[in-house]
Order: structure tokens, then sequence, then C-alpha cells
């Protein structure tokens, strides 16, 4: 793949002229008023078909799996390899939005993510039947925000490792839970909660412990859900902390039915999924940042002269031009796999989500030094494209973390 063709350049035309009608003037007030983002976004999957789609793929995959347990057989799984028809194109359909909604708000981006993808993607993969009829649907139309919630305040990137909240066998087949989550997207406003957490065993060394997954609704007693937090950026993803305090659930809230059916593995292989996105984000936000920068260099003159004439300002471009490029090309790429039904190696996968969040961060800095004092205010949005990118970098694992996981694949140590 070396272009968007025609359906897809149509497909990215109208999503951008959404953008611009629905997103753009109400920006101000996602971004720094604190009003929530929902209904913009529910506006968009209604107006682009996705909650069509995403019930009927739900009604499609539901029916395999009854009829599967209706013959004695296991649930029906997805092929690791080989070509899957419209995997490509389906892709592709995905990434546009998210390279459009990141050029202006790419906390629209995660709000929707963390709802739909995270969350009912948990369920879909992992839920029992009777829980994907029960939660499923209402968050892949996004009828009803979800929430994914596995951060803790001192746990960081050791997300298992320093994990405190527990949940605790109460004797009668349901469990009691306590602790907290924070810095969880959609929090503030999440109708429905996947948690992930620990099983307090007696005998049990805390390192050892089980990492068991339930799904929670708002309302629940003994669940508490935080205001929005004043972030650095993305203000139009809220953000804040979850409380449990003696909060009893039934085993039929226990995601996968049992113990062990979301548990690491699980919860690993859910936030895998962020990264490819993260390269969608970052291609959206440098695509802006040049485009502006390119408009300023042209239009603002110093010493008799544009200040494109400079060639450190040319040098500047020339950079942003590279690396939207090189972004273009990674999510080219992945949509190229996706449609061959090829999965990205660990390695890969973290390399692509280091090398975005890093180019994101440079591109916008720059944009704001070409635009000199101007950058430095709000009207300008570089200073907000420079805000929003740092989270790319901190999130979906940090930097650092994706050195060491890049590492230690190549090194067969993973």
């Amino acid at each position: 793949m070396i272009e968007w063709n025609e359906q897809q350049q149509m497909i990215q035309k109208m999503v951008r002229d959404f953008v611009a009608k629905e997103v753009v003037p109400n920006l101000d007030d996602i971004e720094y008023n604190g009003v929530p983002p929902y209904d913009i976004l529910r506006k968009m999957i209604k107006t682009f078909g996705m909650d069509v789609m995403a019930t009927q793929n739900y009604e499609k995959q539901i029916a395999r799996e009854k009829a599967a347990a209706e013959n004695g057989e296991d649930a029906p799984t997805k092929k690791k390899d080989g070509p899957s028809e419209g995997a490509g194109d389906q892709a592709a359909m995905t990434v546009i939005p998210i390279i459009e909604l990141s050029r202006h708000a790419q906390g629209l981006v995660t709000a929707m993510g963390v709802s739909m993808g995270l969350t009912g993607g948990a369920i879909m993969s992992k839920g029992t039947i009777e829980q994907k009829e029960r939660w499923a649907l209402p968050l892949l139309t996004l009828e009803k925000v979800g929430a994914w919630a596995i951060s803790e305040p001192n746990s960081g990137s050791d997300a298992f490792g320093q994990m405190k909240t527990l949940a605790k066998r109460d004797g009668n087949g349901g469990y009691i839970i306590n602790g907290s989550k924070t810095w969880i997207t959609n929090g503030p406003y999440a109708d429905t909660i996947v948690l992930i957490c620990k099983l307090d065993e007696e005998g049990v060394e805390p390192k050892d412990r089980k990492i068991v997954s339930f799904i929670l609704d708002a309302g629940m007693e003994g669940l508490e859900q935080s205001k929005s937090f004043k972030k650095m950026g993305i203000g139009s993803s809220p953000t804040g902390e979850l409380f449990f305090s003696d909060l009893k659930v039934g085993a039929d809230r226990l995601l996968g039915g049992s113990e062990t059916s979301y548990g690491r593995s699980g919860a690993k292989a859910t936030f895998m999924q962020e990264r490819a996105g993260v390269a969608a984000m970052a291609l959206g936000m440098v695509e802006r940042a040049l485009e502006l920068s390119t408009a300023y260099a042209r239009d603002r003159a110093q010493f008799g002269r544009p200040i494109g004439d400079n060639q450190l300002i040319q040098l500047k471009l020339a950079k942003m031009e590279v690396a939207r490029a090189n972004l273009q090309n990674m999510v080219f790429r992945y949509i190229e796999m996706t449609a061959a039904g090829k999965q990205m190696s660990l390695a890969e996968a973290s390399a692509m989500k280091l090398y975005a969040a890093q180019t994101a961060m440079e591109v916008s800095t720059e944009a704001v030094q070409v635009h000199g004092g101007y950058g430095y205010m709000r009207e300008s949005r570089v200073e907000q494209l420079m805000r929003d990118a740092k989270i790319l970098q901190i999130y979906a694992g940090t930097d650092e973390m994706q050195i060491i996981a890049i590492a230690r694949d190549l090194l067969g140590r993973g």
C-alpha cells in the first residue's frame, strides 16, 4: 500500500469535513471547559454508520458462539495468520477517523478507543456469551461509556507487581473488592468498568497472587467515581480515579466466568491493541503541525522576507515532512499486515509506538518554535499539539518500557 485508494480518500474527506463542522467549533469546550465529548463522538459514530457495523459484527459473533455451544464445541477463535476478506479495508476505515480526529483533538480518540476498543473489546474477547449479551453491544456503539481500569497510584509501569486493589472470596460464591485505580480514561463518566485486580488468597504471597477481572456498573454500592482530573493535555479525554470500598460482586461479573479467564495475558493482549493506534494518532498530529507550520512560514515576514526563506526554518519543515512520511508508511504497513492476516512481533509493535510517540513530541515542539511567540498562545493550536503529544510517550507503556520490550523480544527474553 503506497497511498489511500479512491474510496478511502472519500471517507477521509467526509471525516475531515465532519471534524471541521462538529469538533473544531467546540474545541475549547471539550478541551478546556470540562464538557464531556461523548455526544460529539456518538454523532460521528451514527453519521458514518459505525454503530450499524458494530452491531452486525456483534450479532455475527454471538450467533457463531451460540451455534458452537449448541454443538458442544469450543467458541470459534480468529486465525492468527492468513488473509481475511476485507480485513485491510476494515483496518483502513478504523485508522482514518483516528488520524483525522487527532489533527485537532487526540483526546477524542482516547475516550472512544478505551470505551469501544479496550472495554468493549475485552468483553467480546474473553467474556461469556451471557456477559457479551448483557454488557458488550452498548459499549461497542458508545451508547454507554466504558472504562478499563488497571493503573494504580503507586504502580506506574509495574502494573501487576505493585497492584494493591484486591478481591477476596466472600464464602458465598461472590467477592468483596477494596482498593483504588487512577489515571482511568472515561473513569468519571463510565457506565461499565472492566476492573483488573489481584485475588486475595490466604497463604499466597502478594507477588504470587492471581490477576482477576470483573465487570462493574456505575452506581454499585461501594464504587465511587471521581471528578475529571485537570491534565497537561488531551482535555477532551476525561480521566479520573475509581475507589472500591467493600464492593460486593457476584461470580456472574467475573470476566470470562472464571478466575483464570482474563488474567495477566488477557490484560496484556488488550493493552497491546493501543500501540498501532498510537502511530495513527501521531500521524494526524504531525500532519496538522506541518500544515500549520508551513502556512505560518509562508505568511510570516521578518526582516523584509517570509521566514520560510530562512534555511533554518526550511530544515525544520523538511524534517517534519520526513517524519510524516515515516509515520504514514508505518500506518500503511499495519494496514497491509492486517489484510494479510499477520501480526507484528512485540519488538516491531513496540518500536512503532516508541518512534511515533517521540516523533509527535519532536515535531510538535518544533512547530511551536517555528511559530515563535504566537506558537505559545492557545489560539495558534500548535501549543495544544505539543501538550497532547507528551502523553503518547507515557500511556500504553512509556518510552523506556518500549525500549526494554524491544530489546527483550529481539534477545528472546520476552
